[in-house]
């Protein structure tokens, strides 16, 4: 379903590796969008947005910081929908947590809702994480994690996984703010984002990647729950927002799979790097599954298979020069 360029939609961290792609689905699909970004006098998060097809005439930039209330009114207004994305993301030395993930993350989405709220917005479609899912170590280790599974904060404040419970305290407070306010909210729950790159810098999701071919033995062992291309999740947040039936989570991953899967499968098929080897089973207690994401593909979404998602990650990563 085409949209009317009349309809509005604001995408908050609009300048992000998955914000980047929802804008030019958005635009392509017909919205007008009002992106946000940090700084709109730095090139790196305006250029590449401004040079997609239909950003001449519907696309309009603006600065927002997700603590002040005033700028993302501004943004919001005039949107009958809005796409909250901005998030902090420090996956590995977070010095203050209070202050850099979790204040930021949770005030933010309060203030986004607030505004969505406030300029009458119909839909808000909120970016939560599978680290809002995983690491989930109560979960019953006989079911295929889904939907209702929640990581457990304890768990991620004695292990100092400050990015986890930040995803797992917003989306927590989108939930309640839309219980309570009356506020129609829909969430994405996004694996490890990988794909082309629209944006010049690399984020974190390719960052894993990346590492992996430079040789990097870490296994995300509290993060992995299964990769997502890009183009999907970009993908999975219009379908949510325009099919007025889609309610709740939804999980976003193109299987549920460990790290190790993905790892032996880059190692195939780029058999010239030095990629190391993993066992088997990197998560433990995570069960496979090929249906993990079934509330999605019952939307219609059929999900870019792991193959497609190294070969377009990797590929990117080159024409980016990240790698040789």
């Amino acid at each position: 379903m085409a949209a009317s360029a009349m309809e509005v939609v604001c995408v908050t961290g609009g300048s992000g590796y998955i914000g980047s792609w929802l804008v030019r689905l958005l635009l392509y699909r017909g919205y007008t969008v009002n992106a946000t970004v940090k700084d709109l006098k730095d090139e790196k998060e305006t250029k590449h947005l401004e040079a997609l097809e239909g950003a001449e005439s519907r696309l309009r930039l603006f600065q927002i910081d997700l603590v002040d209330y005033e700028s993302i009114v501004a943004a919001v207004t005039g949107a009958s929908g809005v796409f909250h994305l901005a998030t902090p993301i420090i996956v590995d030395q977070v010095h203050d947590p209070q202050k850099e993930l979790l204040g930021p993350a949770i005030k933010g989405t309060i203030n986004v809702l607030t505004a969505a709220k406030e300029v009458g917005a119909k839909r808000v479609v909120v970016t939560s994480s599978v680290s809002a899912i995983v690491p989930s170590p109560k979960w019953p280790p006989h079911l295929p994690k889904t939907e209702d599974c929640w990581a457990d904060e304890e768990y991620c404040k004695q292990n100092q996984l400050w990015y986890p419970l930040s995803k797992i305290l917003a989306e927590k407070a989108a939930w309640d703010f839309a219980k309570e306010k009356g506020l129609d909210v829909v969430v994405v729950n996004p694996g490890t984002v990988m794909g082309p790159i629209l944006p010049p810098t690399l984020n974190a999701s390719m960052l894993i990647i990346h590492r992996l071919i430079q040789g990097c033995t870490e296994t995300y062992e509290d993060f992995f729950m299964g990769s997502v291309h890009v183009q999907d999740v970009a993908l999975a947040h219009i379908m949510v927002y325009e099919n007025k039936a889609a309610t709740g989570r939804h999980l976003c991953v193109e299987a549920i799979s460990h790290y190790g899967d993905f790892a032996a499968m880059v190692a195939e098929l780029y058999p010239q790097y030095n990629i190391p080897r993993f066992p088997k089973d990197t998560q433990p207690g995570l069960l496979r599954s090929k249906t993990g994401s079934k509330k999605l593909m019952e939307l219609g979404l059929e999900f870019i298979p792991m193959e497609q998602i190294i070969r377009d990650s990797v590929e990117s990563l080159k024409t980016k020069g990240f790698i040789s």
